[in-house]
């Protein structure tokens, strides 16, 4: 059966509209990517906030990602910090990883080493390779 992105992105724009996140997650990167709809940052970034205000981890981090590039939002580091977190706290590992980064240099909180040090052994222990690499450099 041929894939059909764009049935596939009416589905879950029912299913979005309905409130459920990850449909709406799905949804941000359908638009984001162009895959099924047409490319429109702005559309996935309001779909990204609809699913990380309902808590779902993986939007928070791409909606983080969204304000960390100004992408379809005027750039902000700390409305970035704040969303990575919001990941981060529920154990997503690239978000937990971003915000040690976020701490390492100061962007978006302040510069702390061991708030640094203590995302980037989160993510490590679930064996996030750039956390583990960040670990075994000096900080200070």
């Amino acid at each position: 059966m041929a894939r059909n992105l764009a049935e596939a992105a009416q589905w879950f724009r029912k299913a979005a509209d309905q409130g459920h996140a990850e449909a709406q997650f799905i949804l941000g990167t359908c638009y984001r990517q162009g895959d099924g709809a047409p490319e429109n940052i702005e559309e996935a970034v309001r779909w990204y906030r609809n699913a990380a205000d309902q808590g779902h981890p993986e939007a928070q981090f791409f909606l983080g990602l969204m304000y960390w590039l100004g992408e379809g939002v005027v750039g902000n580091h700390a409305e970035a910090a704040q969303w990575f977190r919001q990941a981060a706290d529920q154990g997503h590992a690239k978000a937990q990883s971003t915000l040690g980064t976020c701490y390492q240099f100061g962007r978006g909180v302040s510069k702390n080493y061991s708030e640094a040090a203590h995302w980037y052994r989160k993510a490590a222990d679930q064996g996030h390779a750039e956390a583990q690499s960040a670990l075994s450099r000096p900080h200070s």
